[in-house]
């Protein structure tokens, strides 16, 4: 069946309701959009969906996702998980409570028992009441920090983090099976519940969760010493993190913490940004403006499912606001971790740090300094969360601290995916420290870079819409391959590593080995100086990404290297991103 066929169905199968009929018959005649929403299925890829909301085959929407629902429930039934169960969780995206629901009960629909949690709740919540309860599998549905157009669909396993071999595969394959809606089961609410099936769950949760993440505080005790003199101002942009967020630093006994008021209410049309995403400069306008009006110390914002953490201190000597990347908070609460860890005598034996391939290379530097063993994964938290699978399995290393690139962190091992809500209290309670001490945490970060090396890195992504997009990417990856650069930012390549066919092959010499990760469409430059870069496709997202890392003598030059690597990379192609 043709895209053109499958949208007639749609129009006029009662199967579909009334209002997704209409809003496809208003598209008669608008060729390239019906071909943009029936060309192929909504990939269900290795973390789940995610798409622009709307009807049609290749769109989030109730069909969709009670398509990709029955997949995974016949995959559950298949490892005898109905009886566990699988807990759900939302945020503040539209469209996200009705997709939750209807999750619920196609899985309720296949005798499988289900956690729903009665509003929204960050998806790092979500990883933790998967474990808590001892669930099967977790879903949240999300579009993280995407446009409003945008949600989302994540699953996770009994681990807690999201789907990893073999599940994501095996799961894959279900979901690719149900080719027919005649396929899909569901049930009715209340048939649901008094089946024993339906669970709403909340505050228990919540509070467990809580008592987790105070669990991380090394120095607590300095917190109330400084709090009077410490000014935060938090922005949850109009998603999850506003309760969780404010009551932890309330618990921990900050008490100068200012919420941005046009952004605290949930909102999934996030009316006053353009993107809801802290790495985007233009989520700050409000939050700054605010920061200059009170004076604060620190500017905090996550994304609307609050697991991405962006931050902006001030500068004393200028009296402006420092936006740091994800690589450089993450980098601040890993140092304060390991240090006063190893100070306090509480760092746990045969410690271990775990970040992505695209994040900073100070990591290894500091890593080193404490004795602390690195581990690198691929891009995607959800290899940092395996890790602690592992780790728990072999008895090999423990977990200390884990970080992305991409605004993302964990410290502690309650969930098993990154959690702005943890990065907060931490960061806080290093910012407290170190105004002890008469410092801000861009001068901790300065100290940093005199300490380790000027570390800097970027991302350039551009954005390749649509069946020829898709093509486009394609071609630059293969010609990547095809004919890989013996120079870039003036670097010479040492070393290319090649994810996808698994081999690293040094340029020199020409000798090959073996990545040591699972495969995946990445390709990773060694260059010459302390320099990197790595191509891959976005897994979410219509998009090929370019990150790449220098070490300079100054900030200075870090900056001028990082420019020169970027313009060789893309020709001259922006960043949304700020490098």
């Amino acid at each position: 069946m043709d895209y053109m066929e499958t949208y007639e169905k749609w129009c006029t199968d009662p199967y579909f309701d009334e209002a997704t009929r209409q809003e496809l018959k208003a598209l008669a005649g608008d060729e390239k959009e019906i071909e943009d929403r029936f060309y192929r299925q909504l990939k269900f890829g290795t973390g789940g969906l995610r798409g622009v909301i709307g009807a049609g085959t290749n769109r989030m929407n109730i069909y969709t996702v009670r398509q990709a629902t029955q997949g995974l429930a016949n995959y559950i039934l298949e490892q005898d998980g109905a009886a566990k169960g699988v807990a759900i969780a939302y945020d503040s995206r539209r469209m996200s409570p009705e997709f939750a629901k209807e999750a619920a009960l196609c899985l309720n629909g296949n005798g499988i028992k289900t956690y729903l949690f009665e509003s929204l709740r960050p998806t790092p919540e979500l990883s933790f009441a998967v474990r808590q309860l001892h669930c099967i599998a977790g879903i949240v549905i999300t579009a993280s920090h995407n446009p409003a157009e945008y949600n989302g669909y994540k699953v996770y396993w009994e681990d807690g983090a999201q789907i990893t071999p073999p599940h994501d595969k095996n799961i894959l394959a279900h979901v690719a099976r149900v080719t027919d809606f005649a396929q899909v089961k569901t049930m009715d609410e209340q048939a649901a519940m008094e089946a024993g099936l339906f669970y709403v769950i909340g505050k228990e949760i919540d509070d467990l969760y809580m008592e987790q993440l105070k669990g991380q505080s090394i120095h607590p005790e300095i917190i109330p010493d400084m709090a009077k003199n410490m000014k935060i101002v938090y922005t949850p942009l109009h998603g999850t993190g506003n309760l969780p967020v404010r009551r932890v630093l309330a618990e921990l006994g900050f008490t100068q913490v200012y919420v941005v008021p046009e952004q605290e209410e949930p909102d999934g049309n996030f009316t006053t940004v353009p993107y809801p995403n802290p790495e985007d400069r233009d989520a700050w306008t409000l939050a700054l403006k605010l920061a200059k009006g009170v004076d604060a110390d620190l500017v905090l914002a996550t994304d609307p499912d609050a697991d991405r953490l962006g931050v902006c201190a001030k500068d004393t000597g200028s009296g402006e606001y420092i936006s740091f990347t994800g690589n450089m908070s993450g980098m601040l609460i890993a140092e304060y971790i390991l240090r006063e860890r190893t100070k306090t005598g509480t760092m746990p034996a045969n410690p271990a740090l775990v970040e992505t391939i695209v994040t900073t290379d100070m990591a290894k530097a500091v890593a080193a300094d404490y004795g602390v063993k690195l581990i690198e994964v691929l891009t995607g938290f959800k290899y940092i969360g395996e890790q602690i699978k592992f780790f728990e399995e072999n008895q090999s290393y423990h977990y200390v601290f884990g970080l992305e690139e991409s605004y993302g962190c964990l410290a502690g091992t309650y969930a098993r995916d990154k959690d702005a809500c943890v990065a907060v209290m931490m960061l806080c309670e290093a910012a407290a420290f170190y105004k002890r001490q008469g410092k801000t945490l861009w001068d901790a970060m300065l100290d940093l870079y005199e300490k380790y090396g000027y570390y800097k890195e970027g991302l350039a992504t551009v954005t390749l819409k649509g069946l020829d997009g898709a093509r486009q990417i394609q071609e630059r990856m293969a010609a990547f391959r095809e004919n890989p650069p013996k120079q870039l930012g003036g670097l010479k390549v040492e070393a290319l590593r090649d994810y996808k066919s698994g081999v690293r092959t040094e340029t020199a010499t020409g000798n090959q080995s073996a990545t040591g990760l699972p495969e995946s469409d990445v390709l990773y430059f060694e260059l010459e100086n302390n320099a990197w870069c790595c191509v891959r496709p976005s897994g979410t997202e219509p998009k090929i990404k370019y990150y790449y890392g220098v070490k300079g003598v100054s900030l200075e030059d870090a900056l001028e290297r990082l420019e020169r690597m970027k313009k060789d990379l893309t020709g001259g192609i922006g960043s949304k991103r700020n490098a």
